[in-house]
Parts: C-alpha cells; sequence; structure tokens
C-alpha cells in the first residue's frame, strides 16, 4: 500500500486523457526511489546474486551428503556361474575428512577369487577412514563449504552496492527533472511580466504616452522569452522521459510519467532525509563499514582458505582404514578387534612441482586483493573526504547566488520605477530583467550541483536507505 499513492499519480493522466484540466500532482523525491527500489529490474536483478550465494552454499553442502553404493557384478557363460557378486555400502562423510562407512558383501560362484569369499548370508562391517596428514584439519570439501559461506556474505555486500548504484542514476535523473522543471516556472513567469509590460506600452503608445519603438522592443522581449519558454518545455519533455525509465510496475511493466505529475520544489529536507549522509560517523569507521571493503575482505578471507587448503596439499596423503567385520551385525558383541578389514595408503609426489605452484599462485592472489583493499581504502576516503568539501562550497556558493538574485530583485524594481517615471529606458529594464534571469538559472544550476554533489557522497558511501 505504500507504493499505491505513486501509482495513482503517475496513472492520473491515462485515467482522465480526455480532459482539457488536468490536476497536477507531485511526485515526491523519497516516494519516487522507495518505488525505484521495490520495483526497478535492476533492483531485482540484484537480489538474484543473494540466490546465487544460496545456490552455491547448498551445492557445497551436498558435498557431506550421506551417499549410498551398490556394485553388482555377475558373469554366467554355459551353464557354468563364474561369480556373482554384491558389495553395497553406506557412507557419511564428516568434517575433518573422516569418513564413516557400513558395507555389505555377499559372493558366489565358481571362479570366485579366494579374497572374496564369503559366508553363505553375506559378510557386514563397520569402520572408518581417517587422512593422517593431508586433508585432516582441511580439504576439498571443507574449503568449499567454508568459501560458499563467505560467498554468500560477500554477495549480500556486493548486492547494497548494485542497489546504491541504480539509486544514484536514478537520483541524478529526477535533480535534471528537478532542474528542467524549475527553469520552466522561471520563464513562465518572466513571460508573464513581459506580456504585462507590453500591454501597458503598447496602450501607452496608444494615447501617445510612449514612443512606436518601445512597443517593438517589449514585443522582442516576449518573443526572447516565449523561446526560452519553449526551449524549456522541450528539456523538461526529455527529463521526464529520462526520469520515466526508472519507474516500472511489479511485473516488470515500464511507466510513462504523465505530464501532470511535476517534482516536489522543496525538495532538499527529503534529499537529506532520503539518503541520511549527514549523520556520517568517524573517517575509519564509514570505510571500514562500506559495502565495497567489507566485499573485498569476504574475497581475502576466501582466498585465505584457498591458500591453506593449497599448503595442506604440500604433506603426504596417508590414509588409514579399519573396519569391523561380523556375520550377525545386529549381535553387537560380535563386532571385536579380532575381525577386521585394515589397510594404509601412502601418496606422496616427489618434486611437488604442481604443489608449489598452486600455492604460490593462491599467494600471489592473496597479496593482488591485499594491494586492492589498501588502495581501495584510500580511494574511498579521498573521494569522500572530497565530496564533503565540494558540499560545503556549494552551501556557500548558494548563500552568495540567494544573496546575488536578491540584489538583481532590488534592481530591476528600482529600474521599473524609473521607467515609469519617465526617468529610464525599457532597454535598461530588459537589460535589469536579462540579469535577473541570469541571476536565478545561476542559482537553479547551483542547485542542481549541489543535489548532485549530495547523491554523489551517496553513491561514494553505498548507502542502502530502507524506502
Amino acid at each position: 500500500m505504500k507504493y499505491l499513492g505513486t501509482l495513482l499519480l503517475i496513472f492520473i493522466g491515462l485515467l482522465s486523457f480526455g480532459q482539457t484540466d488536468s490536476i497536477t500532482e507531485i511526485l515526491r523525491f523519497d516516494e519516487y526511489l522507495g518505488y525505484v527500489k521495490k520495483f526497478h529490474p535492476i533492483v531485482k536483478q540484484a537480489e538474484l546474486v543473494i540466490d546465487e550465494g544460496q545456490a552455491k552454499l547448498l551445492k557445497s553442502r551436498g558435498a557431506f551428503d550421506p551417499k549410498f553404493e551398490v556394485d553388482y557384478d555377475r558373469k554366467k557363460f554355459k551353464g557354468t556361474e563364474y561369480f556373482d557378486r554384491l558389495n553395497g555400502m553406506f557412507k557419511i562423510p564428516t568434517w575433518y575428512g573422516i569418513e564413516l562407512k557400513a558395507t555389505f558383501e555377499e559372493n558366489s560362484g565358481e571362479f570366485l577369487n579366494p579374497q572374496g569369499f564369503v559366508p553363505d548370508d553375506g559378510l557386514y562391517s563397520a569402520g572408518l577412514k581417517i587422512p593422517v596428514a593431508q586433508g585432516l584439519l582441511i580439504n576439498d570439501r571443507m574449503a568449499s563449504l567454508k568459501q560458499a559461506k563467505l560467498f554468500r556474505e560477500q554477495v549480500k555486500a556486493d548486492r547494497d552496492i548494485f542497489v546504491n548504484n541504480i539509486l544514484f542514476e536514478a537520483s541524478m535523473a529526477y535533480f535534471k527533472w528537478l532542474k528542467a522543471y524549475n527553469e520552466l516556472l522561471l520563464f513562465q513567469n518572466f513571460l508573464t511580466n513581459a506580456e504585462l509590460r507590453f500591454r501597458g506600452i503598447e496602450r501607452g503608445a496608444e494615447v501617445g504616452e510612449r514612443a512606436q519603438i518601445d512597443v517593438v522592443e517589449a514585443r522582442i522581449a516576449i518573443n526572447q522569452r516565449r523561446l526560452s519558454l519553449e526551449q524549456s518545455r522541450v528539456k523538461l519533455m526529455k527529463a521526464a522521459l529520462n526520469l520515466s525509465t526508472f519507474l516500472w510496475l511489479e511485473n516488470n511493466i515500464p511507466v510513462e510519467l504523465q505530464p501532470n505529475v511535476i517534482p516536489d520544489v522543496d525538495s532538499e529536507p527529503i534529499i537529506d532525509t532520503t539518503f541520511n549522509i549527514n549523520q556520517l560517523r568517524e573517517d575509519e569507521a564509514i570505510i571500514e563499514a562500506h559495502p565495497k571493503m567489507i566485499s573485498l575482505d569476504y574475497k581475502l578471507q576466501s582466498l585465505e582458505v584457498d591458500r591453506r587448503l593449497k599448503s595442506n596439499k604440500l604433506l603426504p596423503k596417508v590414509d588409514v582404514e579399519y573396519n569391523f567385520i561380523t556375520e550377525v551385525p545386529e549381535v553387537a558383541r560380535t563386532f571385536n578387534t579380532a575381525e577386521y578389514k585394515g589397510g594404509l595408503n601412502i601418496s606422496f609426489p616427489l618434486f611437488l612441482r604442481k604443489e608449489r605452484g598452486d600455492l604460490k599462485l593462491a599467494k600471489i592472489k592473496l597479496q593482488d586483493t591485499e594491494f586492492e583493499i589498501d588502495a581501495t581504502r584510500v580511494n574511498l576516503r579521498n573521494k569522500i573526504d572530497a565530496l564533503q568539501k565540494e558540499l560545503e562550497s556549494y552551501v556557500t556558493q548558494n548563500e552568495i547566488t540567494l544573496q546575488m538574485v536578491t540584489d538583481y530583485e532590488r534592481m530591476l524594481q528600482a529600474e521599473e520605477r524609473k521607467f515609469e517615471l519617465g526617468e529610464s529606458s525599457l532597454f535598461l529594464v530588459n537589460s535589469r530583467e536579462s540579469k535577473l534571469i541570469d541571476g536565478q538559472l545561476k542559482a537553479i544550476e547551483i542547485q542542481n550541483k549541489f543535489f548532485n554533489t549530495k547523491a554523489k557522497l551517496f553513491n561514494s558511501l553505498a548507502v542502502n536507505p530502507d524506502l
């Protein structure tokens, strides 16, 4: 229900398309961003990264799933049964490379290998396999699961960066739309003033109080204002279309912004609240809590797991296996150390060139990521500091331009009074008005840059606001 009002604002033009009068509705900045965050396809695409992390974690946990195996082999030729072998096994992998297993063997046949002879009812065994060197403290299964857990957390930070980027682009589009709308209002007001002045001068010329050349000059001023107004309409239309690219419905349906929907001209307090960049903590706290740093930290931890695994590969592979054997598994005391099947397997490459090469590559990747973390930390700190100083400068520039606009207004009013008293010319009035227009356009431009810089700081901090 939170975004229902926004939907109605956007579609109200469609509901009343046949009417000449339309109700003007305001699209607030926080409502707009909330709508983008909820329905934009790129934001939904970012959420798929979380699903990918969960899927990889599920896949890695599958390496610890119990496994049931059956091996059946039989040969019969010219009426002779050479062999009939059945071997069933149930294995349970555990965290530290230890593997628990239970087996059942049932073999028969005239040409059966002597080591395959078992009682008529079959032979049962239960035991375990332990790696005592390579694979005990860390192995492929353990490393894969640890890395999957780290990847799941890493993609959460990456998701925040993706969402922040689309909100940043949407914010820049809104500020451009707001700037174009403010310029349109400005030229509408000055066109009204020029038309009033023209009518007054035209009446004065009819009664002989004004020269005919003043009528021509007043008409030129009107046409200049009309031209500027028409150009601002085109600019507003393009900005509105650009804004529409960020507006979507729930079922991935794009929305076109209607002409009767306008931006909120008093957006600064809402922008500050939405971006939440005024509550900045200590610089180091900001940097270390940055999603990019968090993502790189999880990447570093994952590479450290890989380095430990590659280091473990330098150890010899020594597997010890021991299984209790019995004909009657339902009787617990039949399992004893006198009847068993055991084994020892040792494997060790002489030169370890592959293992040493893998370890060296793992260390290089680890060092490369450490360098990336250091560089990212410095870049983020410098970028945030520069944007904060830029914001402080724009506060000062805003104050200066507002004072200039106030003074231009006073100068124009004074010139208009002098013109009414016959002590000035229409040329000077138009000149004063042009200066005022330039000053107000400069104020609108600086306000736009001020908002854009806030958006850049918001993007640099990679904030993911609750909207």
